[in-house]
């Protein structure tokens, strides 16, 4: 299926660099020079955007991943159980949370499963793995929010660099969306019940200190705001993508609400950078509520911005 839109556009130059990311903020502050535009539909709630090195376009839906190639064509890459958080690895292959199948999916360039990255953690099975991120020494910290909707049972863990699956924290609400701060000495994750973000110091081990508030987000009345996939900038603003409000969120390092921009999505569910200056945020969600409405994927283009690449 092809799809023209902006991505046709903007996506043809020389290198998108494939990494959930990050964008600097230039002195004149951040506003979007462009968009939201549209980049791609889909039948169902969209997540997980991520770029390869070649500058194809990821984005998870029900039980697929799509790819939009730099020509603009959009295409079924892979199908599973259920696909949610994504990332590509340094060797080009690929992990994706597949909560459909209580499991970190490890994949080929292809979209051909290599193997289960986790599954368990000290002799429990996973519950419903939702989105991770990469720590540049090998290891990921991935959510798994399973239940925990009705009680504190949510999840971090740490699945490191030889292969084993460590709990990180424990006894939360839904934790959803993580990120780590650019030293890689803090995990920010997307609590979404309480509508907040917390934060843990980071080990030497990969381990995690105590839970501690970082912020808390706008409600907006008659709406379910909850946040959900993080990005973070190279003055260490961190980006959330706010369901329920159409808005990504950008908080400064000391946890203060400094901009909020359109996403162009009523669920914003989460985001990625690229272009070849970093400097383009990438949406995806759904036109209304995620469980009844069409998935969309948008762009935004932020003048004055540097971003940070997952593959550090």
């Amino acid at each position: 299926m092809s799809n023209g839109g902006v991505f046709g556009r903007v996506g043809r130059r020389a290198f998108l660099t494939g990494c959930l990311g990050a964008a600097g903020l230039g002195e004149v502050g951040l506003r979007a020079e462009a968009g939201p535009e549209l980049v791609a539909s889909t039948d169902e709630f969209s997540e997980g955007p991520v770029f390869d090195r070649e500058g194809n376009l990821f984005f998870t839906h029900g039980r697929f991943v799509s790819r939009v190639t730099p020509d603009g064509r959009q295409e079924v890459w892979t199908e599973t159980e259920g696909a949610n958080g994504h990332k590509v690895l340094a060797d080009g292959t690929h992990l994706l949370c597949a909560p459909g199948e209580r499991a970190v999916l490890h994949l080929d360039a292809d979209g051909k499963r290599l193997g289960v990255a986790s599954d368990s953690c000290d002799g429990e099975p996973l519950r419903a793995p939702n989105d991770l991120t990469l720590d540049g020494r090998g290891g990921v910290y991935f959510s798994d929010p399973g239940g925990s909707r009705e009680r504190p049972v949510g999840t971090v863990h740490y699945l490191d660099a030889e292969g084993t699956t460590h709990l990180a924290a424990g006894g939360m609400w839904v934790p959803n969306g993580l990120v780590l701060s650019l030293d890689g000495r803090t995990l920010y994750v997307a609590e979404t019940v309480p509508n907040r973000i917390v934060r843990f110091a980071v080990g030497e081990d990969g381990s995690l200190g105590e839970m501690e508030w970082f912020a808390d987000l706008p409600d907006r009345e008659g709406h379910q705001a909850e946040p959900d996939g993080m990005a973070i900038d190279e003055a260490g603003n961190v980006y959330v993508a706010h369901l329920g409000t159409g808005k990504v969120r950008v908080l400064t390092p000391a946890g203060k609400l400094w901009r909020s921009l359109e996403a162009g999505v009523y669920d914003a569910s989460n985001l990625a950078f690229g272009g070849a200056a970093m400097d383009e945020l990438y949406v995806t969600g759904s036109v209304g509520h995620r469980s009844r409405t069409p998935g969309r994927v948008y762009w935004l283009k932020l003048p004055g911005v540097r971003g940070v690449p997952t593959l550090r």
